[in-house]
């Protein structure tokens, strides 16, 4: 299980520990307070193991680890969970760096964790649970790194899904709607970023976009924050079905307004969706160089 510093793999750790399972699961910090509550909440069963997933190093210690405790019995169940994302802002905005991130933890780590705990998997003809986003899917605003990686990882769990079907393995990707786990949900987290941004802004770019048309994303983003749901029980709920449903979906959708979201994405025009997702998420304002005034300015 990746990504137990909290959250969702933290939910779902304690969980399958206490469904009796044998559960490894992976943290960034074993000795942070997520790796602490998981110590002090579950069975002696589970077993904590530090991973960056940047790093192939660690993947490495982790599978050899994995392999010599399951090498007899093979392994029933991966879940990818761990996730990343600092940044919220245009595409244009986002600086290259950002893209590169959030692709080497959400897309290359978990591609490479899964790859070397298949022989593992096909030994046990077990499964394998992703957890993807929405934002996969839809182009939601100012989510373009972080989009992009998910897209990358839902459309590969989908061609290992028809792939391994041969094997009996079982693949599932739970999309969820907006919880509320680790940084994700903390404002002085995003206004730091949304600082550090700012800074590293080529001076024409600000220029053309403004210091106060990233101000207000970061805004609207810290007031979005505050619908984030705590209990996150449906997801680890839609986790566990994947792992020990006889026909788990191929597609698991917890949280609110999610059905409405994919079908307005689905059905109705373009058009619509994007003003959809900018009432529902966030609705930049007019970029300063294209903002009246500052037309007005220039011809004085």
């Amino acid at each position: 299980l990746a990504g137990c510093d909290s959250g969702f793999g933290q939910a779902t750790a304690r969980h399958l520990d206490a469904l009796g399972f044998q559960v490894f699961a992976s943290v960034l910090d074993p000795q942070g307070p997520g790796a602490q509550e998981l110590r002090t909440s579950c069975s002696p069963r589970l077993t904590l193991l530090q991973m960056d997933l940047t790093k192939p190093e660690d993947i490495q210690h982790v599978l050899q680890h994995i392999q010599a405790h399951t090498n007899s019995t093979g392994l029933w169940g991966l879940v990818n969970n761990a996730g990343f994302n600092d940044t919220i802002a245009d595409a244009e905005l986002s600086p290259l760096g950002k893209f590169r991130a959030c692709m080497e933890v959400n897309f290359f780590g978990s591609l490479e964790l899964t790859k070397g705990l298949l022989p593992l998997l096909r030994s046990a003809s077990g499964r394998i649970v992703t957890v993807s986003s929405p934002a996969g899917d839809l182009p939601f605003p100012c989510l373009a790194a972080y989009g992009a990686s998910k897209a990358a990882l839902s459309l590969l769990m989908d061609t290992f899904r028809n792939e391994l079907q041969p094997w009996g393995i079982k693949v599932s990707i739970v999309l969820p709607g907006y919880y509320k786990t680790g940084t994700t949900c903390d404002p002085a987290f995003w206004n730091l970023q949304k600082q550090r941004l700012v800074a590293s802004l080529p001076p024409e770019l600000l220029q053309a976009y403004g210091e106060d048309y990233v101000e207000e994303i970061n805004r609207q983003f810290i007031q979005f924050m505050k619908v984030a749901v705590e209990d996150l029980s449906a997801v680890v709920n839609s986790i566990t079905d994947g792992l020990l449903a006889a026909n788990p979906a191929v597609r698991y959708y917890p949280g609110q307004g999610l059905g409405l979201m994919y079908f307005i994405h689905r059905y109705l025009p373009y058009f619509v969706r994007d003003l959809f997702l900018k009432g529902f998420f966030i609705n930049p304002k007019l970029p300063r160089a294209l903002r009246r005034e500052h037309h007005s300015e220039g011809k004085v």
